[in-house]
């Protein structure tokens, strides 16, 4: 990775710079320390503590990743990748993270697959996250460095199926906690974690309303639980009132994120539909 030390910082410390205006996490510098020429100036090996000039070449050769995740050929499709990131489209009923009953059918089991068929080695950083029975976009980084700062730079658009008729926009904000004797069921009430959701209504056909969502926070369950929370469960969704005559799994995908490149600060709009659920409801109305 390499930045170009701009005229206007000419005389900063390697160490401010690269915290302050490259947005190198203090953990990470620490690792760059201890690798060898993990950081050079115009191909010379510098310290944390040496003065930058004005157009100078910093280049960091960031750690060895390890890896513990066995690489498995689940084959997911790829909607976008570059220098730092891989961007999956993940079927509905497989995992994210590798977890007791499923070991080698998840994403992550495929990632590191498909990165070492390209001759990579990088951990696998999933830098969000849905549901096992939710489908679509997942972003990852390849590094540490792109980990910690798209975490800060991801915006999501969701797209569900929900029962009954929706119209308009709408908010709602209806702080979530756990359900009382459960251990992943969530519900709305006082004593929750704030939560809002925006919803606009796209389409209303057989009962049922295709919408999209853009969350101002990330709780578990937040979409499901909210639109259960006004008596329109997402279909198929039955841990939360949805029915399954039509579907086996809540119809919820992670259908756009638009993150900003961790080097270049170039913003990237990635999109992926869900499957047509109206084409399912066909076949019953």
């Amino acid at each position: 990775m390499k930045f170009i030390v701009e005229k206007s910082l000419d005389g900063i410390t390697v160490q401010n710079f690269l915290k302050r205006h490259c947005n190198i996490s203090a953990r990470l510098l620490t690792k760059l320390k201890r690798t060898p020429n993990g950081i050079t100036s115009n191909g010379r090996h510098i310290r944390s503590i040496d003065i930058l000039h004005s157009g100078d070449i910093i280049e960091l050769t960031l750690p060895t990743d390890s890896n513990e995740i066995i690489p498995v050929n689940n084959p997911v499709e790829i909607v976008y990748e570059d220098d730092q990131t891989v961007v999956f489209n993940k079927p509905p009923f497989m995992p994210v993270h590798p977890v007791r009953d499923h070991q080698l059918d998840t994403l992550a089991n495929f990632a590191v697959y498909y990165a070492q068929s390209k001759g990579e080695n990088y951990s696998f950083r999933a830098v969000n996250r849905i549901d096992r029975n939710t489908s679509g976009l997942v972003l990852t980084a390849k590094n540490s460095f792109a980990m910690t700062f798209l975490t800060k730079h991801i915006q999501k658009t969701y797209t569900a199926l929900c029962e009954g008729e929706i119209h308009g926009n709408g908010t709602i904000d209806s702080p979530i906690r756990l359900k009382e004797g459960h251990t992943i069921q969530r519900e709305t009430g006082t004593g929750g974690i704030t939560a809002i959701t925006h919803y606009k209504a796209l389409k209303t056909l057989y009962d049922h309303t295709y919408l999209e969502f853009s969350l101002e926070t990330g709780r578990t369950h937040q979409i499901r639980v909210h639109m259960a929370s006004i008596g329109h469960p997402l279909a198929g969704d039955d841990m939360y009132g949805g029915s399954l005559k039509y579907f086996d799994r809540q119809c919820l995908h992670c259908s756009e994120i638009q993150f900003t490149h961790p080097i270049t600060h170039d913003i990237i709009t990635v999109r992926k539909a869900p499957e047509n659920w109206f084409q399912v409801l066909e076949k019953f109305f």
